[in-house]
């Protein structure tokens, strides 16, 4: 019996990550599953990630060289020429662990009703790849994720391609957690189902020039901004959160700008 097995496109925005883009498309080429078309919307790189995207060009699908608005833009570029039940968006600098993908469509062929799939564990590594935490997050509504936990696990987080036409695709004016945004508006079209597996099955890469440990304060104000425009209480365990993570960081830069006062003693 022929079983069609349904398409999972896979889309990664790029720009200027030569450093980790082979690990990335390596992660995407290992998994198990065999149905993925795989897209690269690089925003015109400058450094070496297009002749290392052109070493692995005849196993990606689409591949697409040209300036664009930023990351959000990029992604709605792959959204757009994708063509899988499922998609989703693999950063250039993060990885997808070989079982990944199955067992996302493992979960979407129990639940075809979902507009979100994800699973619960991640790791998180640095720039050598090295694991240095385990996050660990089951969302289980829309109403938690606005005041409980705005926490998501991103990379192995696949959606309902329908659902993301729907709900408009990614808001290109949002630069840091266009994610976030993106899952509130699903979940409006659709529930979220997570796995119930117990390992990890990818790696968000946290390392000094990511964009969430370079832009702190703005990735802050932006999440801040965002759960209010969906609804999100004002009094809620994610604003309390939120404060308290903007007071750390300008005590930090406080102490730091202190401390570059001081007189070198010689």
């Amino acid at each position: 019996m022929n079983v069609k097995l349904p398409k999972v496109s896979i889309i990664t925005p790029s720009y200027n990550q030569g450093r980790f883009i082979e690990a990335t498309i390596q992660s995407v080429l290992n998994q198990t599953y065999p149905n993925i078309e795989y897209i690269i919307i690089d925003g015109g790189s400058t450094d070496q990630t297009m002749s290392v995207v052109e070493r692995y060009r005849s196993q990606i699908d689409i591949v697409i060289h040209e300036k664009d608005r930023g990351q959000s833009d990029a992604i709605n570029k792959g959204f757009k020429l994708a063509t899988g039940e499922l998609v989703g968006w693999l950063n250039s600098d993060d990885i997808l662990y070989p079982e990944c993908v199955a067992e996302i469509v493992r979960l979407y062929e129990q639940h075809p009703d979902g507009s979100i799939y994800y699973i619960p564990l991640q790791n998180g590594i640095d720039a050598a790849g090295r694991v240095h935490n385990l996050a660990h997050r089951e969302i289980p509504d829309k109403q938690y994720l606005l005041n409980e936990d705005y926490s998501i696990i991103q990379p192995s987080s696949f959606y309902n391609r329908n659902s993301v036409i729907k709900a408009g695709y990614v808001d290109d004016r949002i630069h840091y957690c266009m994610d976030l945004d993106l899952w509130l508006r699903l979940l409006d079209w659709g529930p979220i189902y997570y796995s119930k597996v117990n390992v990890p099955l990818s790696g968000f890469r946290n390392w000094e020039l990511s964009k969430t440990t370079t832009g702190t304060d703005k990735f802050l104000k932006e999440i801040e901004k965002t759960l209010l425009k969906h609804g999100a209480s004002a009094y809620s365990k994610n604003m309390r959160r939120i404060q308290i993570s903007l007071l750390k960081v300008h005590i930090k830069r406080f102490l730091r700008y202190e401390n570059a006062r001081k007189p070198v003693l010689s």
